[in-house]
């Protein structure tokens, strides 16, 4: 069973693995890596300013103590002078206690000057940083732009492409439907013409009644040119033939030639 799951596992990131890289865009990647040094530069920025926010209050903090340490020991002079040496003694305790702040002060922001120097020249050399990766970023995407168009023209001319190989596919796919429509009425047409398949359109008994009609025309013609043939035999002058000529005479009525015999 941990084999299999194993296996399931190692499947499902190979799949999702081609998925990602199938969707991923350098482009958008580089923005986005772009994106993420300029955030952590603003926060190296930010710290700077932490730092130094922290410093100026120390400083400040500084400057009051010593204003107080120089009220005091005027105060210790006024009261030694004035003969109370025990509120001289008050004032120099306290002139004490506040250099020995001071001291801890100064030490604090002497470290919060390392720190921000530190900070300074983290922001310089990531800054640096940054520059360089916006350029390269910027020609990694022209160069894949320019590869991509030269990879789309390409498929597109060589029907290598997706789209221009689905429709390559149709086309191809239509041709034969044609070719194969053009075989089938050939084959139809020459059926029909040879009589091994009937006409499906016309009239029942179409074909029958087509022969006899033909058959009975052959017979009239025939009949009428017998007609015709003995009529010249028998010395008959076409009465049909050449009727309505221009400079013939009008043939003579059949009453007319008995009286004359």
């Amino acid at each position: 069973m941990a084999g299999l799951m194993s296996r399931f596992t190692t499947l499902f990131k190979v799949k999702a693995n081609k998925v990602l890289d199938k969707a991923e865009d350098p482009g958008e990647t580089l923005d986005y890596s772009y994106q993420k040094q300029l955030e952590m530069l603003q926060k190296v920025k930010r710290g700077v300013a932490d730092v130094v926010t922290a410093k100026k209050r120390l400083q400040l903090q500084t400057a009051k103590l010593e204003e107080s340490v120089v009220k005091l020991d005027g105060q210790a002079k006024q009261a030694l002078a004035a003969g109370s040496e025990d509120l001289a003694r008050t004032a120099l305790e306290r002139k004490a206690l506040i250099q020995g702040q001071l001291q801890g002060l100064d030490t604090q922001i002497s470290q919060l000057e390392t720190q921000q120097q530190n900070l300074l020249d983290q922001e310089r050399r990531l800054s640096a940083k940054v520059e360089t990766f916006r350029t390269q970023k910027e020609v990694v995407k022209a160069q894949y732009s320019a590869a991509e168009a030269t990879v789309r023209i390409g498929e597109a001319t060589t029907g290598l492409g997706e789209e221009m190989s689905d429709v390559g596919m149709a086309l191809q796919r239509a041709q034969d439907k044609t070719e194969q429509m053009q075989a089938r009425a050939s084959a139809v047409n020459e059926l029909v013409d040879t009589g091994a398949l009937d006409d499906l359109t016309a009239p029942a008994g179409s074909d029958l009644d087509r022969q006899i009609a033909q058959l009975t025309a052959g017979n009239q013609v025939d009949a009428e040119l017998a007609k015709m043939k003995a009529e010249l035999a028998g010395g008959a002058p076409p009465a049909q033939i050449g009727a309505g000529e221009e400079g013939s005479a009008p043939a003579a009525a059949p009453a007319d030639q008995e009286a004359k015999q």
